[in-house]
This record gives structure tokens, C-alpha cells and sequence, in this order.
């Protein structure tokens, strides 16, 4: 039988306030239509053209099975582009169009509100340590 408390579950705790921080961003986000894994997404493209999906499953910490659902819908409208290209024109090379580009400029000003009120609520300095610690036990 499970005893322990969900105050000293560090699992429970991250998702939770994973859920909690990635409500603030879909309400802000929504005003372009874009959920907050797609614009890291559109993100990651537009720092690194011409990722391949292991690429950006990599960068995304994420399966390559979760990856393509995420991706479809971007794909659909037009806002990423999937070619074959490498060496031996046999990897799949994603690459964000000018729709993606204009999205995520449209985007940015939706993730920077959301990023102001978390900051505001939770305090700037404290955002910061928590990001430099979640990216410390990611980058392990």
C-alpha cells in the first residue's frame, strides 16, 4: 500500500505544478491557436532549421510517436514543412515556413504575457532558479 503524503512525492509535485504552469500558457497561447508544445516546437525550428524529427524528439525530450501527433496539426496548416534531405535523402527534415515564422512572431508576444504574469505571481527570481534547475536534472 502507498503511505507516502503527495507533499513528499516529487513526481506528483512536478506534475502538478507542470499542469498548473502549462494552464497559464494554453490560455495565452490560445489567442493564436497554438498550444504550448507546438510553439516550443516552432521555437526549436526557428533556432535550428532543418532538424530531423530524432533531432527535434531529442531537443524536445520527447517520443518520436508523440513528436508526429504533435506535429500533424502544424503540418496541416501549413506552419512546418517535412522533407526528405541528409546525405542520403532519406531523413526527414522539418522546417519552419514563413507561416511558421509569421505564427511564431504573432505567438511571441502571447508566450512573453504568459511569461510576465508566472514571473509576477511566482517572482522573477525565483522563476529564474527554477528554470536553472529544471534544465540542471534535464541536461543530466
Amino acid at each position: 500500500m502507498h503511505t507516502r503524503l503527495p507533499s513528499h512525492d516529487d513526481c506528483f509535485a512536478v506534475r502538478q505544478a507542470a499542469r498548473h504552469i502549462s494552464q497559464l500558457y494554453e490560455r495565452h497561447l490560445s489567442a493564436v491557436q497554438i498550444t504550448p508544445t507546438q510553439f516550443s516546437i516552432v521555437s526549436a525550428l526557428a533556432r535550428m532549421p532543418e532538424m530531423t524529427m530524432a533531432e527535434l524528439a531529442q531537443a524536445m525530450v520527447m517520443e518520436r510517436t508523440t513528436l508526429v501527433r504533435v506535429l500533424q496539426p502544424l503540418l496541416r496548416s501549413g506552419l512546418v514543412l517535412a522533407e526528405l534531405g541528409g546525405p542520403c535523402r532519406r531523413r526527414l527534415q522539418l522546417t519552419l515556413t514563413e507561416g511558421g515564422r509569421a505564427k511564431l512572431a504573432d505567438a511571441l508576444r502571447h508566450w512573453q504575457a504568459a511569461q510576465d504574469e508566472f514571473e509576477a505571481k511566482f517572482g522573477r527570481r525565483q522563476a529564474a532558479r527554477l528554470r536553472r534547475e529544471l534544465f540542471r536534472l534535464t541536461s543530466e
